[in-house]
């Protein structure tokens, strides 16, 4: 089994603006030629794709390997990029400006498509939830600072968003797309691509989490003052293990809790895993209680609701998850969820292993749309021994 990494480390500095004229120039006759032949979705399909937004980063010109790759190539698309000639609009960016989806989608969708309100409420919807799934249903260590939504004429969408670990000083990027989404916290998205694999991550979009979704959703409608003494049980349950000896074990100190009724299955197995399952039980050190308090009053009927709630974020997010995981037993997932994508595989075997033959008839959809971009041939040359370069450090070829 073959298995490959990217590393994205966080680099500093701007690219320079002869690069960048370069950059937009390329990229505009680039994704003409894909529109041209396959379609605006099928573009948004590509961008969707973390390894092919990753090459085309890499055949625009940019460092094959940084964090950067995602900041300038949408930054660079947003210039070249034509309603007219593509139709195809973008949204949002780096800092600041991903917070202004919310006004630009609405000026971009009625001034170059005339779109509905119902799709303009869906992308608004898609914007929003997409980067509230990944900084708070989505606990991996993350924060975002880059957000960018892009979209066509008929309002099929894909999110391609980034998030900084201010400690391991790497990025992730996450990818999503309109295709086939049923729901915003069941496995949305399309692919995830980062260097490690976070340890300590509460996955509340992970299939084995829907119970405990469920049961958050419950605790949430129910009784206030029931809600909130639970949270104080569980947080004086976690400062009290915390100071006891390092040889104790999760099973150690769920077995000796108090908490009557508990359906809660002790861990079984290596001591040191429990110890380690035992860290992830930390309730956050600060809660709005007006928040919960509006979510009571809203009643929401399922998790994606209960997600929308304007205020609900990592804290109530992880507070609900620990409450109905420790006191009721239905355990959430700490499975960090990171992958290449579904198309090709992830460089863990999930879904599957990564797929040399797709890969190369990935790059190979690039390399002909390079070969029939209307640009000078030096730029065409340079693009595809770039795009060449980046197959062999990508499968690790000598």
């Amino acid at each position: 089994m073959e298995r490959s990494t990217i590393n994205l480390p966080l680099h500093g500095g701007h690219a320079p603006s002869y690069l960048v004229r370069r950059m937009v120039r390329l990229s505009y006759a680039i994704s003409k030629v894909v529109i041209d032949e396959y379609g605006q979705q099928e573009f948004l399909r590509r961008l969707s794709d973390p390894l092919w937004f990753q090459a085309f980063g890499c055949v625009l010109g940019f460092d094959w390997h940084s964090s950067g790759v995602t900041t300038v190539v949408t930054g660079v698309l947003k210039q070249s990029i034509s309603e007219d000639v593509h139709g195809i609009s973008i949204a949002g960016g780096k800092g600041r400006r991903s917070t202004e989806t919310k006004h630009e989608i609405p000026k971009l969708a009625e001034k170059h498509y005339n779109l509905s309100t119902a799709k303009i409420d869906n992308l608004l919807y898609a914007s929003k939830m997409a980067a509230k799934i990944d900084n708070a249903a989505l606990q991996d260590g993350y924060s975002l600072y880059h957000h960018a939504i892009i979209f066509d004429e008929v309002g099929n969408w894909t999110v391609v968003q980034q998030g900084m670990n201010p400690d391991t000083k790497m990025a992730r990027r996450y990818h999503w797309i309109s295709d086939n989404l049923t729901s915003f916290v069941s496995e949305p998205h399309a692919g995830i691509i980062s260097e490690l694999e976070s340890r300590d991550t509460l996955n509340m979009t992970s299939a084995d989490s829907i119970e405990n979704q469920k049961i958050c959703v419950e605790l949430a409608k129910g009784d206030f003052q029931t809600l909130r003494s639970s949270a104080y049980k569980v947080t004086e349950m976690t400062k009290t293990k915390s100071t006891t000896t390092k040889n104790n074990t999760l099973d150690c100190w769920i077995a000796s809790s108090d908490i009557s009724g508990s359906k809660y299955e002790s861990p079984v197995g290596n001591k040191n895993e429990c110890q380690r399952l035992a860290d992830h039980y930390e309730m956050p050190r600060r809660l709005d209680w007006n928040v919960f308090k509006r979510i009571y009053d809203i009643q929401p009927q399922n998790y994606e609701q209960l997600i929308s709630i304007p205020g609900v974020g990592p804290s109530s997010v992880r507070a609900l998850s620990l409450i109905g995981e420790i006191i009721f037993g239905t355990k959430a997932s700490w499975q960090d969820p990171v992958k290449f994508n579904f198309a090709h595989g992830g460089k863990d075997g999930v879904p599957y292993p990564v797929d040399r033959k797709t890969y190369d008839k990935s790059i190979g959809y690039l390399h002909s749309a390079i070969d029939g971009a209307e640009i000078q041939r030096e730029d065409r040359i340079g693009a595809l021994k770039k795009l060449a370069d980046y197959s062999d450090r990508l499968f690790n070829k000598k």
